[in-house]
């Protein structure tokens, strides 16, 4: 999907899936130059329960941000969050922030919102760029079913968790199937590209249980009995 604007230099597209909103072009300012969201976003520590809670639905970068995927994992206080969807992505102007983008990123008013952007990239200007990420959480880290053999999670979230928070413990194969998941996303496909042989796959679900065994040990996945 794609919006009109000289923001930024042109046609802002975005993935599948997310609708994209860019404003009318402002000269100057901070932010022009494009940067890349892929499949991780950060958020700082305090804000992660009001995204869980859902009193936060989006997070406001300075700059023209431009996502890859339609989904990402969501990381804050040392550990992964959620995954969550990506719904829209508003390009605004700081001077075109109002009181409703402050309330739906967590913030009681526009001032208190400028003051939190402000203690994060310094002092602000009207005509600064900001891009609005809108997010829907869809499956909550740390309230993960306990009897699913896989938390509930797919292979390549398995994989990505993996590789970002505990590659110095895994060994060299693990490491080499999970990179291969991440592509995948299917135990039967990493095990024909890897091993020739889709009686393989074992291998690929040991090395699967053992880095979500780590993960789990590790506090950074966490299960929960409704």
């Amino acid at each position: 999907m794609a919006a009109r604007s000289a923001m930024g230099g042109g046609t802002h597209t975005g993935p599948p899936g997310v609708r994209v909103v860019a404003s009318e072009p402002q000269k100057g300012g901070r932010g022009a130059r494009r940067q890349f969201l892929g499949r991780h976003i950060m958020i700082k520590g305090e804000y992660a329960d009001k995204l869980l809670a859902g009193s936060k639905t989006t997070t406001i970068r300075l700059g023209i941000v431009k996502p890859k995927y339609s989904e990402v994992i969501v990381h804050g206080k040392g550990r992964p969050l959620a995954k969550a969807r990506i719904k829209s992505v508003t390009y605004k102007t700081v001077g075109e922030l109002t009181d409703e983008d402050a309330r739906r990123d967590g913030f009681a008013s526009r001032a208190e919102l400028l003051r939190a952007l402000e203690r994060v990239y310094g002092k602000v200007r009207p005509d600064d760029k900001v891009t609005i990420i809108e997010l829907e959480v869809t499956q909550r880290l740390d309230m993960l079913p306990p009897e699913d053999p896989y938390m509930g999670l797919e292979p390549a979230d398995i994989a990505r968790l993996a590789l970002r928070y505990i590659r110095g413990l895994l060994e060299e194969e693990d490491v080499k199937i999970l990179e291969d998941l991440t592509r995948t996303n299917s135990i039967r496909s990493t095990a024909v590209r890897l091993y020739g042989s889709i009686e393989r796959r074992w291998r690929v679900r040991r090395a699967l249980r053992k880095a979500l065994r780590i993960l789990r040990d590790q506090g950074l996945l966490r299960t929960w009995r409704g």
